[in-house]
């Protein structure tokens, strides 16, 4: 079954990154439909796909990763305002019935992604 993963990885610290809130949203028509919002696990991953069986639909989506408050929650001292407040990443599904995964890989200053599988 197709399905929409992601994981982030801390290459500031070079682990995965725990506890990051993130959202996804369905874009359609200049309009934002909030799907999910959670938390990532210890490996930096979702304890479950964010989309998968009726929900993969083709479209646009973004992906909003809250970059500062979790470099905060790590005891980062960051500027005010942090350079990344949150990482945006707007992407298209094309085809559903393939699988899609959006990783994140970032520091404080920096990211970086690209289509998984």
């Amino acid at each position: 079954m197709a399905k929409l993963s992601t994981h982030v990885l801390d290459t500031h610290s070079g682990r995965p990154a725990h506890g990051m809130q993130l959202q996804l949203h369905r874009l359609s028509n200049g309009q934002s439909e909030l799907l999910l919002s959670a938390r990532t696990n210890a490996d930096g991953r979702l304890d479950a796909p964010l989309l998968q069986g009726e929900s993969m639909q083709t479209g646009r989506y973004s992906l909003t990763f809250q970059a500062a408050e979790y470099f905060r929650a790590q005891g980062m001292d960051l500027p005010e305002p942090a350079f990344l407040e949150e990482v945006c990443i707007q992407f298209g599904i094309a085809d559903a019935s393939q699988n899609y995964h959006v990783p994140l890989v970032l520091t404080p200053w920096s990211y970086a992604t690209y289509r998984g599988s």
